[in-house]
């Protein structure tokens, strides 16, 4: 091992991202690093110039011998960054330890693990704590021409009205900031959009043809779209939607707040599975981890049990 990854192994490398329309995100910052040095934690920093420059950072992180990466971002930031770690040359990338300081727009998934967004004290003391826990990574292999691509997600994959709503709901917590009333106030801007998919799914041998608004592949709860999903039982829970009715459409809502959209049984399908094949999926916008990607079908996707080292709180 070179000197330069001997050194790097016991610090932090960690990437920060700030807010989208933040009005002073160097504040949050100095407060983060005031703290970490009250704590004498030997961490190097990088700040993310972009979406695409988390996966560039963390790849180099990873590839430079750093056993901790900290991210102090949001879901969109995170999936950023399991992808570099998973992209990258290290031996050991399963063991790289993950670190979460919730700073984005979107945290659901550091929410699963009870991390608060405006708590970096507490995030901070649980990373020194270091309780590690392996969890699943899901796996979307596509085809992009001759070039056969991969992407990774540690929450959700969202088609179609799933990927908006996530979108808008983020955009509308920025001016809005609670969750419940930007998730009403997106559910208000698609209330009459309701738009409708052909999709053609694979799932556990069945073959499903149908026309349908939503779809959400979760390893964990996809912002309550896949409220029964566990991040490191092995399986993907999949919910497939239909269109509902309008006061199918309020009650959903309503359920969906309260983790229980499964019991909107005339609407919601749900399966539990290793894998998904995304035959079609006309004109749906995808999202990994409420990030919008560019994806054409055929996807295939599918988890890799205990792909990933997550620090997690006590």
């Amino acid at each position: 091992m070179s000197d330069l990854k001997n050194r790097n192994r016991h610090r932090w490398g960690i990437l920060y991202c700030p807010k989208v329309g933040a009005m002073r995100p160097m504040k949050r910052w100095k407060e983060i690093c005031q703290y970490l040095a009250e704590k004498g934690v030997e961490y190097d920093s990088i700040m993310s110039e972009n979406f695409s420059s988390i996966e560039r950072q963390a790849r180099m992180l990873a590839d430079n011998g750093y056993e901790t990466i900290v991210v102090v971002g949001g879901d969109g930031a995170v999936n950023d960054a399991v992808n570099g770690i998973m992209t990258s040359s290290a031996e050991n990338k399963s063991e790289i330890a993950l670190g979460i300081i919730p700073n984005g727009i979107g945290n659901d998934f550091a929410a699963y693990w009870g991390l608060e967004k405006d708590n970096y004290k507490e995030a901070v003391d649980w990373i020194i704590n270091r309780r590690l826990r392996k969890i699943d990574v899901g796996r979307v292999g596509y085809t992009e021409g001759d070039v056969c691509g991969t992407r990774y997600f540690v929450n959700a994959m969202y088609i179609g009205l799933g990927a908006r709503f996530v979108g808008i709901t983020n955009k509308t917590r920025r001016f809005l900031g609670m969750q419940w009333i930007s998730i009403l106030a997106s559910m208000f801007l698609l209330l009459f959009e309701r738009m409708l998919h052909r999709m053609h799914l694979k799932v556990n041998g069945e073959h499903i043809r149908d026309t349908i608004m939503t779809v959400c592949i979760g390893s964990a709860r996809g912002y309550g779209l896949t409220p029964s999903a566990v991040p490191y039982n092995g399986w993907l829970d999949v919910s497939v939607v239909y269109r509902p009715e309008l006061l199918q459409l309020f009650q959903g809502l309503w359920l969906l707040v309260n983790g229980r959209l499964l019991n909107l049984k005339k609407v919601v399908k749900p399966y539990r599975t290793k894998k998904v094949k995304v035959l079609r999926a006309q004109n749906a916008v995808i999202s990994l981890d409420g990030r919008q990607m560019n994806l054409d079908c055929p996807l295939d996707v599918q988890i890799m049990p205990e792909a990933l080292t997550l620090i997690i709180p006590k």
